[in-house]
């Protein structure tokens, strides 16, 4: 594991935090199926950038929603029932009406190897964070203003797309 990833990680958000939550606020409405091939090359940068297993900031700082399939799935791995699933692990978010971890880190994550412990059933939410490609763009891109602050990949996709986008505006 990589300790000074999130060191690093938090500078870098602190000083490029106003830019580029400003750059996504001004894009989020025109984000465009025009822009996959954009979004595709910053997400490749990100990831020649960022080992998700160096970090798992996620899985330490923020809590995945869980759908009725993910708790049926999981508990039915783990040979619990959805209720005592739920018992156990979640609370009911009433504001959102969204399933939650009742702590983090993630009761899932193996600290000392920064792995799922439930990979593969883990929630869909797991599945595809940090979500670069969800569509279409411009319903989904706001939610990078969230994940640039707990996310090294995150924060490396926007700075490249905004990198792109000026680039292509010269053009």
């Amino acid at each position: 594991m990589n300790n000074n990833l999130l060191k690093r990680h938090a500078k870098d958000f602190q000083k490029n935090r106003k830019r580029l939550r400003a750059f996504i606020t001004r894009n989020e409405d025109k984000m465009s199926e025009e822009d996959a091939p954009l979004v595709a090359e910053a997400e490749k940068t990100a990831w020649q950038k960022i080992n998700c297993l160096d970090c798992a900031n996620c899985c330490k700082t923020m809590s995945p929603t869980y759908t009725k399939a993910d708790i049926d799935r999981i508990s039915t791995h783990l040979g619990m029932t959805p209720a005592e699933f739920k018992k156990k692990w979640l609370y009911y978010d009433r504001e959102n009406r969204d399933w939650m971890n009742r702590s983090t880190p993630c009761q899932f994550l193996d600290l000392k190897t920064n792995m799922c412990t439930i990979y593969a059933v883990r929630p869909d939410d797991c599945a595809g964070f940090p979500h670069f490609m969800k569509r279409p763009f411009k319903d989904y891109f706001y939610i990078h203003k969230q994940n640039i602050e707990y996310c090294p990949a995150t924060m490396e996709m926007i700075k490249k797309l905004e990198e792109l986008k000026k680039e292509q505006k010269k053009t």
